[in-house]
């Protein structure tokens, strides 16, 4: 403490603080090449992304890589089945889901593009907020919440990705301004979260999907390998709410000819791309290579 001092006012002189660091830049996660370390991580990182106790600033991270993990090795049979076989019982059904969700999602697009998309990539609402939503909407129509939320997932990200697809498609949930005007949709904003969820359950409702929620689902999308990977999706929270924390922390990953891109929070494109001029500018959104 200062203390009074005769004459003019005079304080202590205080060392200036520490200047903050500054966060490190999150990087691409690795997938370990063997198959036993692999599955020791994994089964690690679904049991971390269930655990209440893990500290909230580690769960980006921890599902990214999770993520990654499934994505590498929905690409590799062989190399998947390995894992699977040294995986605790416990989890083999889970990692099973996520590679046939994954390889679904493949199995719709064989094209991989050379350019990076016209979007921008934002914060979602937080997941409190989404449950909120993703609840009222089945309340008020019946369609199960877990379904819901596996479309929010698989259609941006849980609202990360802000842009119109080549479709048309726009907002959270990917509506076409024509469906979204149809009687009985559309109400609100059709880039606002809340609305969005809410006319999703609508649409299915009038899809048929309170009867055969894949029918509603390829009403959505007109593919049966899309009702496929969302209700593979929404059977993981079901079987274990807790395992829409992962889900909710996945970031935006694009599927280009140059590799598994990742479009982290911040990406801002107003025009297509060409992958190899963005990857020059941002290095960090490449996969790793693979060692030699």
């Amino acid at each position: 403490m200062c203390l009074p001092q005769r004459g003019p006012k005079q304080c202590c002189s205080r060392p200036p603080p520490p200047a903050a660091t500054p966060p490190q830049p999150r990087s691409y996660p690795t997938v370990p090449r063997a198959a036993s370390e692999t599955a020791r991580r994994l089964a690690a990182l679904e049991s971390q992304l269930r655990d209440p106790q893990t500290p909230a600033d580690q769960l980006p991270d921890l599902a990214h890589q999770q993520q990654v993990i499934y994505r590498v090795l929905s690409l590799d049979r062989q190399r998947s089945q390995a894992v699977l076989d040294q995986l605790p019982t416990r989890w083999r059904s889970v990692a099973e889901r996520h590679l046939a969700a994954r390889r679904a999602f493949l199995a719709m697009s064989k094209r991989r593009p050379t350019q990076v998309p016209a979007w921008r990539i934002i914060p979602p609402e937080p997941l409190p907020q989404l449950l909120a939503h993703y609840r009222k909407a089945e309340a008020a129509t019946g369609i199960e919440w877990e379904v819901l939320a596996a479309v929010n997932l698989v259609e941006t990200g849980m609202g990360r990705i802000d842009g119109v697809s080549i479709a048309n498609a726009q907002g959270p949930m990917q509506f076409l301004p024509t469906t979204w005007a149809e009687p009985g949709i559309g109400r609100g904003d059709i880039r606002n979260p809340h609305d969005a969820i809410q006319a999703a359950a609508r649409y299915l409702v009038r899809r048929g999907g309170l009867k055969n929620i894949r029918r509603g689902l390829w009403g959505y999308n007109n593919s049966d390998l899309y009702g496929e990977a969302v209700l593979l999706y929404a059977s993981l929270i079901k079987e274990d709410p807790q395992a829409l924390v992962g889900l909710y922390h996945w970031e935006i990953h694009y599927n280009a000819q140059q590799g598994d891109l990742w479009l982290p929070v911040g990406y801002e494109q107003l025009q297509p791309l060409p992958v190899d001029r963005y990857l020059q500018l941002h290095p960090r959104s490449a996969p790793p290579r693979k060692p030699g």
